[in-house]
């Protein structure tokens, strides 16, 4: 019998529900895998740097040579072997210790073969052994060829997804100027320069040009934003400053830029300008006059009519501007200059009653 209503709902639902666990359960292995090789890239290389730092030393005090003679050489020693191996990972990394913890065993069976059978730990171990890693241009479980084989991943222009783990899904992430499926094909702004079925080479187009034939500007099948065709189908710069209106604000200049523009500040002496400086405003700003083509400051404390008309009141120049204050000997009270009071210096004359007091005889 046939769900129906609310049944069917509730197992629509429970069905997505199970399939996004499914997913996240392949995805996160997915992650694994590839965690997994790079950890064990990080172990062969730890052990070959132990290696090499431990290539001269010995099994320390004691009488070295009695040891080697009757035991072994430190040099292929198991205590050399152990001093390695403990220096393999940081204490902090679990999925390092782990690894190593559990695959002990093989570096002890690589480390006594290692001279006639074994000589790459990494293949050896992280690719042939463990099965965590891949040879360099293969990816996945069975270690498949990338796109593009395994000599030239994704032709060279890119970045197969897993490559040298068992992870991934093989599928490329192309370099800048390169796209598609192979990254063969070249992005918007290139041109293939040469190209066949196994070999693309893409260059950038003019800066002019979205999508073109060739390196110059007559090559663009389109233009730019900021760019426009000229009469000889060549994309050449649009001059934004040229419009009218200007399409910057009052207050700013406009300069004009290879396939754009910029809008910079008039000086502050100016009200509209044409370009930078105070010699290229349209008008003065207030405070400032026209001095031969360049605005200047108008000094207002020496102009016919006085500025400060208050008594006791003096005026100072500023830059764009004036402000009235008071004279020397003078404070500004209640909007008036006013004289400042003089300190009296005469000591006032203590009184006997005081002065008894201080002696303590009333």
């Amino acid at each position: 019998m046939l769900s129906t209503g609310p049944e069917l709902l509730r197992l629509l639902r429970l069905c997505f529900c199970v399939s996004l666990v499914l997913l996240s359960q392949v995805s996160g292995a997915k992650r694994d895998l590839k965690s997994a090789c790079i950890t064990c890239q990080q172990i062969t290389d730890n052990f070959n740097k132990g290696f090499d730092r431990t290539a001269k030393q010995n099994f320390g005090g004691g009488n070295t040579a009695w040891e080697e003679r009757k035991l072994s050489k430190y040099e292929t020693s198991e205590i050399r072997l152990m001093e390695i191996v403990e220096g393999l990972c940081e204490s902090s990394s679990f999925e390092c210790n782990r690894m190593v913890e559990e695959h002990e065993e093989h570096f002890e069976t690589w480390w006594f073969k290692r001279k006639t059978k074994h000589p790459d730990l990494h293949k050896w171990f992280c690719i042939e052994t463990i099965k965590v890693c891949c040879p360099k241009g293969t990816f996945g479980p069975d270690c498949n060829a990338c796109v593009g084989g395994s000599e030239t991943p994704c032709h060279g222009n890119g970045m197969c997804d897993g490559d040298g783990s068992r992870g991934g899904n093989g599928k490329c992430s192309c370099n800048d100027g390169y796209t598609g499926e192979f990254c063969l094909d070249c992005s918007d702004g290139y041109f293939n320069e040469e190209r066949n079925d196994t070999f693309s080479l893409c260059t950038e187009c003019h800066t002019s040009c979205k999508t073109c034939t060739g390196a110059t500007h007559q090559d663009c099948d389109e233009c730019k934003e900021g760019w426009e065709e000229d009469d000889q189908e060549a994309c050449v710069d649009v001059n934004e400053c040229s419009k009218d209106p200007s399409p910057c604000k009052e207050d700013q200049f406009c300069l004009n830029t290879e396939g754009s523009y910029s809008c910079k500040a008039c000086d502050k002496v100016c009200s509209g300008c044409t370009g930078a400086g105070p010699d290229n405003c349209q008008s003065c700003a207030s405070g400032y006059q026209d001095t031969e083509g360049t605005c200047t400051d108008v000094d207002e404390c020496h102009q016919s009519e006085p500025v400060c008309t208050k008594e006791h009141e003096d005026c100072i120049n500023t830059e764009g501007s004036f402000v009235c204050v008071c004279s020397s000997g003078y404070e500004e009270k209640d909007g008036e200059c006013v004289q400042t009071p003089q300190q009296d210096e005469a000591v006032e004359s203590e009184s006997p009653e005081t002065t008894a007091t201080q002696r303590g005889e009333l």
